[in-house]
């Protein structure tokens, strides 16, 4: 891992993890040794960075020279930790984390009392365990795929049972409480449609760029359904209309 990389993780650490942390658990989670800990440490103070605690003791990042000060309100401080908190329900856990890392540095940006109310929020969400099936494919290949507007090939159980396998340009995710969905342009049908992620049952990128089209090819599908009469349940996988042009190649 390089040198930069590393320290901006410890210091994404000593946001997130109630303090002290201890020598043991910040190596464990920055997935270095503890006498690389130290030298990183130093490092950090160094920089400017004040971090309270010495080994045997625990770390604190009691000022943090890399964000701003922040503000916020009682209700928006609500509203943000209810927000990152759902994304445990998710079955994403790569993006929880994100989502955790994110308000920590958020929160250190906070003054004392506005950063122990984020700490003792009163707005949780719920659901039950059993809701949403597991997705067994790797998560971050799906969304670089989608950020970097490429293609996937998919092995694909539909609701049926039956097994396709097709080349797919992913446009959007949607996340319900029930299911995680994929909007892709399917090459097969040269239609969209929507993918149940938990059924698909393998991944691989599939080497076509469709890129700028992406935000072309969303509007276009807002569109139609925009325009359609009846409304069709967004956790159904139904085909959608065909979009004019959209049979194109990249």
């Amino acid at each position: 891992m390089a040198r930069q990389d590393r320290l901006m993780r410890l210091m994404t650490v000593l946001r997130r993890l109630p303090a002290p942390v201890t020598a043991a658990r910040l190596a464990e989670e920055t997935e270095i040794s503890r006498r690389q800990l130290y030298r990183d440490i130093a490092t950090l103070r160094a920089g400017g960075a004040l971090i309270d605690g010495a080994a045997g003791v625990g770390y604190a990042l009691t000022e943090d020279p890399v964000l701003p000060p922040q503000s916020f309100s009682r209700l928006e401080i609500e509203a943000l930790m209810l927000a990152i908190g759902s994304l445990r329900h998710l079955g994403d856990a790569t993006l929880e984390r994100a989502g955790r890392d994110a308000v920590a540095r958020i929160i250190a940006t906070l003054p004392d009392r506005q950063a122990r109310q984020a700490m003792h929020s009163v707005m949780r969400t719920w659901r039950p365990t059993d809701m949403r099936p597991e997705v067994a494919i790797d998560m971050d290949l799906l969304r670089q795929a989608c950020w970097e507007e490429t293609s996937l090939w998919i092995r694909y159980r539909d609701l049926r049972n039956q097994m396709t396998e097709r080349e797919v340009w992913p446009l959007a995710m949607s996340y319900s409480p029930e299911a995680l969905l994929l909007l892709g342009l399917c090459q097969m049908r040269q239609d969209y449609r929507f993918f149940h992620v938990a059924r698909i049952e393998a991944l691989r990128p599939g080497g076509t760029s469709f890129r700028p089209r992406r935000v072309e090819l969303l509007r276009g599908f807002r569109t139609r359904r925009s325009d359609e009469t009846a409304d069709q349940p967004a956790d159904k996988e139904t085909p959608c209309p065909r979009e004019p042009g959209s049979s194109s190649s990249s």
